[in-house]
């Protein structure tokens, strides 16, 4: 099985360059995601220092462009191509398989479906020429620093470890979307409460705050940029703030550690579900029109 041959590379090295990658991976986003936190976060998938997801784009890049090699502008939109289309069907998979979100690019500049961005693709880019000049010859060094039975053996270790680890964080990510309506109903009362405060306040009719925001509430749901809030004293949207942000700790508090891990690491898990809920009352309001 070892010496199996995937686009002339053998096995053995295919899997311990995969293993390599996957922790480099892990650490570059831990550190990356940990200096703009201002915090220590794990952004691993599970709670052991890897991203699989890098081992496999970094493999894939390499035996795919191997053929490229030295020709750099070729290497450059072609680790592109490669790592974007790996980056989107990731994305998209993980969002069907666990109904949620593990990573948005909305907010930036030529993106598609929040999956992709001009900015992460040039990035990709700029990896895939720097795995062929100093990563993977620095990748393939560590495993010559070690014998062939010693590779093997911290693969079939480091696999069952992998595997139960998985075990847990998936059962768990399954359950994420299912935990959500949960949150999202806390928050939407707090809002409701909100609103009929600076009715109170405001000496408006009820309900007249809300006819006056019309859509621009259900956008409330993701930020708090819309034309209504603009309008709204500073000291009163911070109030508004800090009181959900208060219902999302007492709410994260209830959950066990990887829930609050991956709430930590990936702050848009719940875009998943608020996009499914806003396109169900859409279908709802053109039934009913």
């Amino acid at each position: 099985m070892w010496d199996y041959r995937i686009l002339g590379i053998d096995l053995y090295h295919i899997i311990q360059w995969f293993v390599i990658y996957s922790f480099l991976g892990w650490v570059w986003e831990t550190c990356y995601v940990s200096v703009k936190s201002r915090r220590f976060v794990n952004r691993g998938f599970v709670n052991g220092p890897f991203c699989t997801i890098y081992g496999f784009g970094a493999i894939s890049v390499y035996l795919i462009l191997r053929p490229l090699e030295g020709r750099w502008v070729l290497l450059f939109f072609g680790g592109m191509a490669v790592a974007t289309a790996l980056e989107y069907i990731t994305a998209a998979l993980m969002e069907t398989i666990f109904h949620t979100t593990w990573w948005d690019y909305s907010e930036k500049k030529l993106n598609f479906q929040g999956r992709i961005c001009l900015g992460a693709s040039l990035g990709w880019g700029a990896f895939t020429l720097l795995l062929f000049r100093v990563l993977q010859p620095f990748v393939e060094w560590i495993v010559g620093l070690y014998s062939v039975t010693a590779g093997k053996t911290a693969v079939i270790v480091l696999a069952l470890s992998y595997i139960v680890d998985f075990s847990f964080s998936a059962a768990t990510a399954f359950q994420l979307s299912q935990k959500f309506p949960s949150l999202e109903q806390a928050v939407e009362e707090k809002k409701a409460e909100f609103i009929r405060q600076l009715e109170k306040y405001r000496h408006l009719e009820p309900g007249q705050l809300v006819e006056e925001a019309g859509e621009s509430l259900e956008r409330l749901r993701d930020n708090f940029t819309d034309t209504l809030l603009q309008r709204l004293d500073a000291l009163e949207l911070s109030q508004l703030k800090k009181g959900i942000d208060e219902i999302k700790k007492q709410w994260a508090s209830r959950q066990n550690y990887i829930t609050r891990r991956y709430l930590r690491a990936y702050p848009h898990l719940n875009r998943g579900h608020r996009l499914k809920q806003f396109r169900k009352r859409n279908k709802e309001e053109h039934k009913r029109h």
